[in-house]
């Protein structure tokens, strides 16, 4: 399974001149922990860095609250930013997140543009479909043999 087989194509964006207040807003709006920071490089959108529901607790509320209203998104994002390209297997990309220590994975192609986005949230449904496929299986088996029996 390749990362673009999982990767969530809808990525809530916003760009570094964004208000924090705004950037917020836009969170709960679409119920997201994240927004992926991009620029437009001509006719490509590039992610430059990501901005997370962490970020604005631990950035903001508890260091800046006093100056909220002037800060902007790019007084706080993460520039050191983790991608995963579209064909990288989803271990590759586990193992990125391992490495370094990042819930989220902004999905490019090769040119660099947004393509989608990895949550760690969207790996575990994932293994906990496959689990639940798995913990059926003795059951299914069992119903076999009863059916093959008669």
């Amino acid at each position: 399974m390749n990362v673009s087989d999982l990767c969530n194509r809808t990525v809530v964006i916003c760009r570094k001149e964004d208000s924090v207040i705004d950037a917020a807003g836009k969170m709960r709006a679409f119920h997201v922990g994240d927004l992926v920071v991009v620029e437009d490089q001509g006719d490509r959108r590039v992610p430059v860095g990501i901005v997370t529901d962490r970020d604005l607790v631990v950035s903001v509320l508890a260091r800046h609250s006093k100056v909220i209203d002037s800060l902007k998104v790019g007084d706080i994002y993460s520039t050191d930013l983790v991608t995963a390209l579209e064909e990288e297997s989803l271990p590759e990309a586990l193992a990125k997140m391992r490495a370094h220590g990042v819930r989220r994975l902004p999905v490019v192609n090769r040119r660099g543009e947004l393509e989608g986005i990895l949550t760690f949230d969207d790996v575990v449904e994932l293994l906990a479909e496959e689990l639940t496929e798995l913990a059926e299986l003795p059951a299914r088996e069992q119903r076999r043999e009863r059916e093959q029996r008669v």
